[in-house]
C-alpha cells in the first residue's frame, strides 16, 4: 500500500506568510523605540505564535545590541533570517520599515504647507509623554526578565547613571561592553559545548564597507545633494549605537545645527510626530530626506527621502547578515553566552537613563506628568493595545 507523503515546502510558505502577515500587523501597530518593540516582539514572536523561544529572541536582540544600527528592525530582520533565510529576511525589513517611513515622507512633504498656512501641529502634543510611558513600562518588562542576580542589578544601575551623566553616543557602546566582559568572567558557570572553527563569510562586511568608501568619494566629487544625504545617514546609520533616542541629538546636529537644512521647529515638529507613528523610530530620517530637497518639488522630496531611508537602514541589514551567519557557532563559547546577561542587564539601564531624560524635561509640567502616569497605568492594568492608545491621545489633542 502506497503512501503520499506531503511536501514541506507549501507548508513553509503558508508560514512565511503568516509571518510576514505577523510583521505587518507590527509595523502598523507597535510606537515607540526599540525597548517597547522587543515588548511587542516578544508578545507576537514568542507568547502568540512561537516562532522562536524567549531565550533564542533575547540573544537575537543583545546580539543586535553590540551593533550599530536601529536595534528593532535589526531584531525583527534577525527573526525573519533565522526562520526563513536571507530572502524572508529582505522581505521582513521591507515589510517592517514601509508604514512608518510612507508616513513620515507625507509629513515631510505636508510640513512645509502646513507651516505657511499657520495649521496647528498641536494635535500630537500628548503623543510624546506617552512614549515615555511606554518606555518605562518596557524598560521594567524587560528588566524583569534579564535581571537574574545582584550582578545584574548592579550593571543596570551603573548603566543607567552613566548614560545619564554622561549622554554620548560613544557611553552606549561602551556600557554593553563593559557589561557583556563583566559577566563574560563567569564563565566556567555556562555548559560546555562542542566547538568548531569560526567559519566567517566576509561578503556582506565587505559590501558594508564597500557601499561606505564609494558613497563618502562619489559625495565628495559630485557634490550632488542626494548622493551626500545618502552618505551622511549612511555614516550615522553605521555608527549609532542605541536607537532613535541615540539618533535624535546626531541628527540634529548634522542637519540643524551644522547644515541647516531644517530648522529647529521643524525637527522639533516631527520628533514629536514620529512618536506617533508605528515601526521604527528610525524613519525619521525619511522626514528629514523629504524636507532637505524641499526645494526640487515633489519628486526632488520623494527621492531625498528615499536616499535617506536607504542610508540609514542598510548599514544595519549588511552587518546583521554578517555577524548571524556565523553566530551560532560563536555561542558555543561560554565566555560569549555568558556575556549575553551583562549585556542584556546593561540594556535594561539604558533604557532607564533614557525613560529619565526625556521625562525630566515634561517635570514641571503636570499635565505631561500626569499623561505619562495616565499610560502607565492602562499599560499595566489593562489590556488596551498600544495603538489604541496611541489614537486616543490623538484625539485627545484634537478635541483639547
Amino acid at each position: 500500500m502506497a503512501y503520499h507523503v506531503p511536501t514541506i515546502a507549501p507548508v513553509r510558505r503558508i508560514r512565511y506568510f503568516i509571518f510576514l502577515k505577523d510583521v505587518l500587523i507590527l509595523a502598523l501597530t507597535t510606537f515607540g523605540g526599540p525597548q517597547v518593540h522587543f515588548a511587542m516582539l516578544y508578545e507576537r514572536f514568542v507568547q502568540k505564535r512561537r516562532y522562536i523561544t524567549e531565550a533564542e529572541l533575547l540573544e537575537l536582540n543583545a546580539l543586535c545590541q553590540i551593533l550599530p544600527g536601529p536595534t528593532s528592525t535589526q531584531t525583527i530582520t534577525a527573526v525573519g533570517f533565522k526562520i526563513g533565510g536571507p530572502n524572508l529576511a529582505y522581505l521582513t525589513l521591507l515589510i517592517w520599515v514601509l508604514p512608518g517611513v510612507s508616513i513620515m515622507t507625507a509629513f515631510g512633504m505636508a510640513i512645509y504647507y502646513l507651516e505657511q498656512h499657520n495649521l496647528s501641529l498641536r494635535f500630537a502634543r500628548f503623543i510624546q509623554p506617552m512614549a515615555v510611558g511606554f518606555l518605562i513600562v518596557a524598560g521594567y518588562r524587560i528588566g524583569q526578565k534579564v535581571i537574574k542576580n545582584r550582578t545584574g542589578l548592579v550593571l543596570a544601575l551603573l548603566a543607567a547613571v552613566t548614560a545619564y551623566l554622561f549622554r554620548s553616543p560613544y557611553m552606549t557602546p561602551l556600557v554593553i561592553i563593559v557589561g557583556g566582559l563583566t559577566t563574560g568572567l563567569t564563565y566556567q558557570k555556562q555548559e560546555r559545548m562542542e566547538k568548531r572553527p569560526l567559519q566567517i563569510e566576509w561578503s556582506n562586511f565587505i559590501l558594508w564597507l564597500g557601499v561606505l568608501i564609494v558613497a563618502a568619494v562619489a559625495g565628495a566629487l559630485t557634490q550632488s545633494l542626494p548622493v551626500r544625504l545618502f552618505e551622511n545617514f549612511y555614516r550615522n546609520g553605521s555608527l549609532v549605537f542605541g536607537g532613535g533616542q541615540v539618533l535624535t541629538p546626531i541628527l540634529y546636529n548634522e542637519f540643524v545645527a551644522f547644515k541647516h537644512y531644517l530648522t529647529r521647529e521643524e525637527f522639533l515638529s516631527g520628533l514629536g510626530l514620529v512618536q506617533a507613528v508605528p515601526g521604527p523610530v528610525f524613519s525619521f530620517a525619511s522626514y528629514i530626506g523629504a524636507l532637505s530637497m524641499r526645494d526640487a518639488g515633489p519628486h526632488g522630496q520623494i527621492w531625498g527621502s528615499f536616499v535617506a531611508t536607504a542610508g540609514i537602514f542598510l548599514p544595519g541589514a549588511f552587518l546583521i547578515f554578517f555577524v548571524y551567519r556565523f553566530w551560532e557557532q560563536l555561542k558555543r563559547y561560554r565566555v560569549v553566552r555568558a556575556s549575553l546577561d551583562g549585556i542584556n542587564a546593561a540594556s535594561s539601564g539604558l533604557t532607564a537613563a533614557a525613560a529619565v531624560v526625556l521625562l525630566q524635561p515634561m517635570v514641571p509640567h503636570w499635565p505631561s506628568v500626569a499623561v505619562v502616569l495616565i499610560t502607565m497605568g492602562l499599560l499595566i492594568y489593562t489590556r488596551i493595545p498600544p495603538f489604541v492608545l496611541i489614537l486616543g491621545g490623538l484625539l485627545a489633542g484634537v478635541l483639547l
